[in-house]
């Protein structure tokens, strides 16, 4: 399951994760419904969930502040509003990766995903760093 950050719901983006992801995509927003979600209540609601993949623009708050989990995985996603109709494509490369190949593979990382390389880490709080292949 795609977890997508209520900056992200919009139905192009969701569809283009759809195209090529072959679990279910869904908005934050379905997992408390009619609620105020804050970002830092966005962690239990994904240990709420099966394996969810988060994702979101947000680095600021999410970055180096939330707390691995082998239950979930959170991607961030460094580009600007006026680009995340480029997400889809970030999401799919990172995915072809065999670092992030399988649900199981991206549990329990916090990911920093730009257009030039990916940072992750872990339980360690180590940040590793991936180039992009060619």
């Amino acid at each position: 399951m795609i977890v997508v950050d209520e900056n992200l719901h919009d139905r192009r983006i969701m569809a283009a994760i759809s195209a090529w992801y072959p679990g279910q995509v869904v908005s934050v927003v379905t997992l408390r419904p009619r609620s105020l979600i804050k970002d830092e209540a966005i962690p239990t609601l994904l240990l709420n969930a099966t394996q969810p993949t988060f994702v979101t623009i947000n680095v600021t708050d999410f970055w180096k502040k939330v707390e691995p989990h082998r239950s979930y995985c959170v991607i961030n996603v460094a580009v600007p509003k006026e680009r995340i109709r480029e997400i889809p494509n970030l999401l799919r490369r990172l995915f072809r990766l065999p670092e992030f190949k399988t649900k199981a593979s991206r549990m329990g990382k916090i990911v920093h995903l730009t257009s030039n390389h990916i940072e992750y880490y872990e339980s360690d709080w180590r940040a590793q760093t991936l180039g992009w292949p060619d």
